[in-house]
């Protein structure tokens, strides 16, 4: 054999060889992705209906990738994939479809596809597609705790990806980031789903427009109406010009709705005409304004109760809910806690210009141990505590108290006074006092099931100032 016959064996030999199989009723198309294929040395069988894919995974080896067109005649793509992942759940597939069609595209996308890529495309987008579902590493349970599990959003926003519930987590975001869908972000407050959304506009490809955040429950109905929406001049006494709200100023980027489930009813009717139409009215105005802005929701309440209650608008949730991310709590991803602990405390002795304070192996046990119902911020805050008060002893006996049911923290700080193990009196006071304001918070909140408003005039102080009382703390439902 020649010397180029030899080189032509040796680059054939090193092509990858995984086998694909091409599901597409279109003849011409088949045969392009087949071509291209071949020459970069997969090995390609096709078909020309999902039965006939279905017939050939029941009858023979399963491929390494499925690439799946979603509009074809009798059993479409969708359900094609999903019986495909019923007989092979570890299928890796990708999606084919000449409409950008988002909604399908979100279905495929939580039925199980790994992506997705729309016609016509180009042989660059066929080959990032492969390499992402053929040959990316997936970070493994082998991973110390390096730089390739904190992800840096900006200065003070990460990304922790080192349990396997947040690197699935992490998956899906890359996943939905370029499907231009609203996504619901539900869990416990402080587990993160903010960084998540950050993450998602970061990813897609409005990340060189701007992202904003409004938080839902921090404003009464009408002046966050006008915060949303903006107001003309006149609409109300002060108004003495017009001004653009969020959803102005967020043309053709991201915007979060935090505490999504605070949002009075009107407002729900306003945002989901906002989800379906992208037009709405400033406050006091009669024309429409068009925008284009990518919607994400946050909460942390109980979305099947609230919906139960009226409390949240079905058709609402339903828009909403075109993709799902639940995060879980800080005490479900404990192997985070260590990574989190060194992060937080280089993060923060940069912050404070202070030398960071050792991590001993005695205070990571006990850590790892804590339920941490403040989550991630809560941790944080105690990494802050600890770098400015420089004593191990005392954070780890405050971290005991707090693992104390209500009402055994006080009693706990007046025995350790009593046995004189306390720093002085100001503290034990402060102990007591912070433990009296949980436990009467609390028992309010439960009182009127969770309505803040009610809560401050029983409790006898502001709306805003009790906001502030939960978050400083971490007061969560349970």
């Amino acid at each position: 054999m020649s010397a180029g016959g030899d080189r032509r064996e040796e680059e054939r030999s090193v092509k990858p060889s995984e086998h694909i199989l091409v599901v597409d009723d279109e003849p011409s198309m088949r045969r392009y992705l087949q071509t291209l294929l071949e020459v970069d040395g997969y090995r390609v069988a096709t078909a020309s209906s999902g039965e006939e894919a279905l017939a050939r995974l029941e009858g023979g080896p399963a491929p390494h990738l499925v690439l799946l067109d979603l509009l074809m005649p009798g059993i479409d793509g969708l359900e094609t994939l999903e019986r495909l992942r019923g007989m092979r759940p570890e299928l890796k597939t990708v999606m084919l479809s000449c409409v950008n069609d988002s909604r399908k595209i979100a279905q495929a996308i939580r039925l199980g596809a790994q992506d997705y890529l729309t016609k016509p495309f180009q042989k660059a987008d066929l080959d990032a597609v492969l390499s992402h579902c053929l040959h990316a590493r997936a970070p493994g349970p082998q991973a110390g705790a390096g730089e390739d599990q904190i992800e840096e959003l900006s200065d003070d926003v990460f990304f922790v990806c080192a349990s396997p519930a947040m690197r699935r987590i992490r998956s899906q975001v890359s996943q939905m980031a370029q499907v231009d869908v609203p996504v619901l972000m539900l869990g416990e407050s402080g587990t993160g789903k903010e960084v998540v959304a950050r993450l998602i506009h970061k990813l897609s490809t409005r990340a060189h427009r701007p992202m904003l955040k409004v938080n839902c429950a921090a404003l009464p109905g009408e002046l966050l109406e006008s915060e949303l929406f903006g107001y003309e001049a006149g609409a109300f006494t002060g108004a003495n010009r017009a001004k653009p709200g969020q959803f102005e100023l967020c043309d053709r980027g991201t915007i979060l709705l935090d505490e999504i489930g605070e949002l009075p009813p009107g407002l729900q009717a306003k945002l989901l005409h906002v989800l379906q139409d992208q037009t709405f009215s400033r406050l006091g105005g009669r024309s429409l304004i068009q925008v284009d802005v990518r919607i994400l929701a946050a909460t942390n309440i109980d979305v099947q109760q609230a919906l139960a209650a009226g409390k949240l608008r079905s058709d609402l949730f339903y828009r909403l809910n075109a993709f799902t991310l639940t995060l879980p709590p800080l005490r479900e991803r404990r192997e985070e806690i260590p990574l989190l602990l060194r992060h937080f405390m280089a993060l923060y002795a940069g912050r404070y210009a202070r030398a960071a304070m050792p991590v001993s192996p005695a205070l990571v046990d006990a850590c790892v141990r804590h339920s941490w119902p403040g989550n991630l911020r809560e941790l944080e805050n105690f990494v802050k505590r600890y770098l400015i008060l420089g004593d191990e002893s005392l954070v780890l006996n405050d971290l005991r108290s707090v693992s104390l049911r209500p009402g055994q923290a006080g009693a706990a700080a007046a025995r350790r006074a009593a046995a004189g193990d306390t720093h002085d009196l100001k503290a034990l006071v402060r102990g007591v006092k912070d433990e009296a304001e949980i436990e009467a918070i609390t028992r309010t909140l439960e009182r009127t099931k969770w309505n803040r408003k009610e809560a401050s005039r029983i409790l006898k102080i502001s709306y805003k100032a009790l906001l502030y009382k939960i978050r400083q703390y971490d007061i969560d439902r349970t």
